[in-house]
């Protein structure tokens, strides 16, 4: 297996939403890619432009950071042409690597936006560089940008970032000074394409925590109704875990929960909530085992929203509707 470490950049309305087009926020206009075999070394690279489609004017943004102007583009392939070709590139049995989701979520767009055929895999498993760095020399939890990393790592900054090509210079830098072994398992899933049926549904244990990615639900309700939603089990030992303090949200996107195994102790739950691609509401959960302080940490956080809701309460009774005239 080798590996395909790319980057995208893209253009976007220059009107902002007011002139976005359906199915499109962004538009794909490079893409760079390098490969790397089983040692990490590069093998190869891919880079091209794309000749824009939709929007056929750059936003000042995409302008002041990558440098480009509309002509340069316009000589471009068309991005059928161009991503049929980087598909060929990246031959078979490989993992995508990127720095952050982002890329994937808009290669795939992209893709149906063009009614291109996706060669993906499904489920999509691939490495996200930001967060195996992140668990390598962080927390696992913070999120540094690309050119914070490669300055935190001390490499040399011997070409521009902000093109595809350069920033997959420096992310394939970054993945050779993981130790992989340590990381590997930590793969990432692709929530572009969702179970489609309950059998599908993605259960992935690691060695810190466990996540689940559900299939689509029509409404927040039916998700949260879901039984295999909402149960708590121990990812060690398999058991089902009774909660210690049921699923509460503080801002009605994420839940937490605690739960309790007599053998592995505190289990900590987190659902969020999120819109599917193609309409709905998907669920991932993670659960991870925690010590008492974290546990007690839960607790305190549901008294204070709690309190919140009490106080609220009585400010609603105290001031009443409020007066027509």
């Amino acid at each position: 297996m080798h590996y395909i470490v790319f980057d995208l950049e893209w253009n976007q309305s220059p009107r902002g939403k007011s002139g976005e087009r359906a199915g499109m926020p962004f538009e794909i206009i490079e893409i760079g890619a390098v490969r790397l075999d089983e040692d990490l070394q590069v093998c190869g690279s891919f880079s091209e432009f794309i000749k824009p489609r939709v929007y056929r004017q750059l936003h000042h943004k995409t302008k002041e950071i990558l440098h480009l102007d509309m002509k340069e583009l316009e000589k471009a392939r068309s991005f059928r042409e161009v991503i049929g070709d980087f598909f060929r590139w990246c031959g078979e049995d490989y993992m995508m690597c990127t720095w952050g989701s982002m890329d994937l979520t808009e290669l795939q767009r992209n893709m149906a936006f063009f009614r291109q055929k996706n060669p993906l895999s499904r489920p999509l498993f691939y490495y996200d560089i930001q967060k195996l760095f992140s668990l390598a020399y962080e927390d696992g939890k913070s999120r540094r940008s690309l050119k914070d990393a490669v300055e935190y790592l001390g490499m040399e900054e011997d070409i521009p970032f902000h093109r595809a090509l350069d920033d997959t210079l420096y992310t394939a830098g970054i993945m050779q000074r993981l130790d992989m072994d340590a990381v590997r398992q930590y793969v990432s899933v692709d929530y572009f394409r969702l179970p489609s049926r309950k059998e599908e549904e993605l259960h992935l244990v690691f060695d810190r925590y466990a996540k689940d990615v559900s299939r689509r639900f029509p409404t927040r309700e039916h998700a949260m109704a879901d039984k295999e939603i909402t149960s708590t089990r121990c990812y060690r030992c398999g058991r089902r875990l009774r909660k210690k303090i049921r699923w509460f949200s503080g801002n009605g996107k994420n839940y937490l929960c605690l739960a309790y195994c007599p053998e592995h102790g505190y289990m900590k739950g987190k659902l969020r909530l999120k819109k599917a691609e193609q309409g709905g509401i998907f669920a991932v959960k993670t659960l991870k085992l925690v010590s008492e302080e974290d546990a007690a940490l839960i607790r305190q956080k549901k008294k204070e929203i709690e309190k919140k809701k009490r106080e609220k309460k009585r400010q609603d009774k105290t001031t009443g509707p409020a007066e027509k005239g």
